[in-house]
């Protein structure tokens, strides 16, 4: 039975106040909704980026659960290490049978779409049992805002630069929810901060998976987004209600859709809120590309209610 908000509220905290994390910034939201679905103890491995350069800035931390920080591209691979010496340490003996760990990675888009990729897909098919969490601001904001492959068409970012030469991004984001689902892993989940009970029911199921288990979190950057602080959790709920970022979930293969709006809004009312936009709504080159990205989210979406048996 998932948690209601009362039990929820009386999760252990355990990522606490302090962290130098920009306002108005969606990670430390997901971390905490995250954390909070777990019933057993947490250990984390955590690759380089904001989330692990504001919140432990020495002598501090944030974390209150055993916390490893690694490089870049292997927050999976430290994970699933970490799980392997635990399940080890119970075979020998070392370690009460009876007591149960959580294991989670978090990282970036960057250090997921991109650098840490070849690490996540070994570790799923090992079969180890471990959480990734992608953060996904959908480009490589620690390091000054440059496109990943998460990063939408259009998008304006520091390496594709909107202006005269090209509008922004100049191709899609890759689709990697589906591509973990491919892989034929037990659980693999897109999902919000403005819906914690979409985000902490999806995180209690992969926590009791016995085997490993993804989730994609649209999470805001203010700074990257160029959006309000203030807007975050209204703005991820934009980007479900256009179906720019569908909520759903593939469980032992089963495609289910978890949130469909009653009204399909059109994406524009996702991208006007975000400066890294502003210029597709100046001249006819940038309603071409809108008129693009709308596309790709009608087909996008006819295709997962297909999956999903909704069409």
């Amino acid at each position: 039975m998932p948690k209601n908000l009362k039990q929820l509220s009386e999760s252990p905290v355990r990522l606490t106040a302090g962290h130098r994390l920009c306002p108005g910034c969606g990670e430390p939201i997901v971390v905490r909704q995250i954390l909070a679905a777990s019933d057993d103890p947490v250990i984390a491995s955590n690759a380089t980026g904001c989330l692990e350069v504001s919140t432990t800035i020495f002598p501090y931390t944030a974390w209150n659960i055993p916390w490893i920080h690694i490089a870049f591209e292997n927050a999976a691979a430290v994970a699933a290490g970490t799980e392997a010496m635990y399940q080890s340490l119970k075979n020998q003996g070392k370690i009460d049978a009876d007591t149960n760990y959580n294991f989670v990675a978090f990282a970036g888009d960057g250090g997921t779409y991109d650098i840490g990729f070849q690490a996540l897909s070994g570790a799923v098919e090992r079969g180890h049992k471990f959480l990734y969490v992608c953060l996904n601001n959908q480009a490589y904001m620690n390091t000054g805002i440059q496109r990943s492959s998460a990063s939408p068409l259009g998008a304006n970012t520091t390496t594709s630069p909107a202006g005269k030469v090209i509008p922004g991004k100049t191709k899609y984001q890759k689709d990697l929810t589906a591509c973990m689902a491919a892989h034929d892993m037990p659980y693999a989940a897109q999902t919000i901060p403005g819906r914690w009970r979409d985000i902490t029911r999806k995180a209690e199921r992969a926590f009791e998976i016995d085997g490993p288990s993804f989730i994609n979190v649209l999470t805001p950057c203010p700074l990257g987004w160029r959006c309000a602080p203030e807007e975050t959790v209204s703005i991820s709920q934009l980007a479900a209600d256009t179906c720019f970022w569908p909520l759903y979930e593939v469980d032992h293969g089963e495609w289910k859709l978890s949130y469909k709006p009653k009204e399909k809004l059109p994406v524009d009312e996702f991208l006007s809120k975000q400066g890294r936009f502003r210029h597709l709504f100046k001249g006819h080159q940038g309603e071409e590309v809108r008129k693009q990205i709308q596309e790709r989210v009608d087909y996008k979406w006819d295709q997962l209610l297909d999956r999903c048996g909704e069409s």
